[in-house]
């Protein structure tokens, strides 16, 4: 099955996105840091888009309208095309892609759809015949929802995750447990309670994938959605699940990911305003002792630890290649040097090119 821009795949604690791959709780801790400016443009452009779906809840689609809405689509992917996690979709051609859904015949289609089951079943009825005007009527749903449903969830995660940054919090993966539960309580009956919360728009599967910078296949949870903030949304629960959680920078005031209880107080990024580039972490270490990190709680650092001890399980499995494990072990470390100072390694290729198979792989064409 090729990759769909609404899908994400689950493998322990990683979330697969194309050919991409990330710590759980990535993806959706990205959503956290959609600039106000970005969502008051998407509120324009989703504002043309919904208009042109107000007629179709009326009973048939606009023509009129088609223009203003395609136009719409268009700024909109230039919008988002270097802000993340939107940044993690690759259309390289897009405005081809944009063309087709939203040109005349794909409307007529998708009126000929809704006159034959009404739009409420776009999601529940595959017939071949009206796949144009289906997919017309999914995206613009999703595109003109983007707006409201993206500014509800920060609204939402970013209160919860306030509290998971509190001073006085511990972020043990049992205390996100209890803190989970009290913001965002059982929902008995989907139909009665916060449905917004819910995960009813969601499908899953399990299939084989092979890893991302791997060899070997694995098999995966594959969830697929019908809007954006419901795959963000699925994503850092995943996180949380693991004991992943948000964290406030203290440079840049953005969200990032932890991956661990250490008490690590900066992201990767660059810092905001600093003539010499360098990351907040450098930046948060200079301002004295109180405020600098440990070497330890660094994240880059901890996953070199991690992958360390990996090396030597997967060796003693395979009956010990010593120059193997060491190569394996060089590489890991130059490219945990490399992290800690280049930040667009760091949050690029630096945790695919650290998973085992891809350090193996490397390292048997080494030597």
């Amino acid at each position: 099955m090729k990759h769909e821009v609404l899908s994400l795949d689950f493998w322990q604690k990683t979330t697969i996105y194309g050919d991409k791959s990330f710590p759980c709780g990535t993806i959706g801790c990205d959503a956290l840091n959609v600039p106000a400016e970005v969502l008051d443009k998407l509120a324009v452009y989703c504002s043309l888009l919904n208009a042109l779906l107000g007629t179709f809840n009326a009973g048939y689609g606009d023509p009129a309208l088609l223009p203003a809405a395609r136009e719409s689509v268009k700024q909109m992917a230039e919008l988002l095309k270097d802000v993340k996690p939107f940044s993690y979709v690759e259309l390289s051609n897009a405005a081809e892609r944009i063309d087709r859904v939203f040109s005349e015949e794909s409307l007529v289609n998708a009126n000929a759809y809704t006159a034959a089951f009404g739009i409420s079943s776009v999601t529940a009825l595959a017939d071949p015949q009206y796949e144009a005007g289906r997919k017309h009527l999914r995206i613009l749903a999703m595109l003109g929802n983007l707006y409201y449903s993206l500014g509800e969830y920060q609204k939402t995660m970013t209160a919860f995750a306030e509290k998971l940054d509190a001073p006085e919090f511990k972020r043990t993966p049992e205390n996100i447990a209890v803190l989970f539960g009290k913001c965002f309580p059982e929902i008995e009956n989907f139909a009665e309670g916060d449905s917004w919360m819910a995960m009813t728009n969601a499908t899953l599967q399990y299939t084989t994938v092979q890893r991302p910078g791997g060899m070997t296949p694995i098999i995966v949870k594959r969830m697929l959605y019908v809007t954006f903030v419901g795959m963000f949304r699925s994503d850092l629960y995943e996180g949380l699940c693991v004991g992943h959680a948000p964290k406030k920078c203290r440079t840049c005031g953005r969200w990032f990911l932890t991956i661990n209880a250490r008490p690590t107080k900066y992201c990767n990024g660059s810092a905001p305003g600093d003539k010499r580039h360098r990351s907040c972490r450098q930046v948060g270490n200079l301002k004295g002792r109180k405020e600098r990190e440990l070497a330890e709680d660094h994240p880059y650092v901890a996953l070199y630890d991690t992958r360390m001890n990996s090396i030597d399980h997967r060796l003693k499995r395979k009956n010990a290649n010593i120059p193997l494990g060491k190569m394996m072990k060089k590489l890991a470390k130059d490219k945990m040097q490399r992290a800690k100072h280049s930040v667009s390694y760091a949050n690029g290729k630096y945790i695919q090119e650290m998973e085992l198979d891809a350090l193996e792989a490397e390292a048997r064409a080494l030597l």
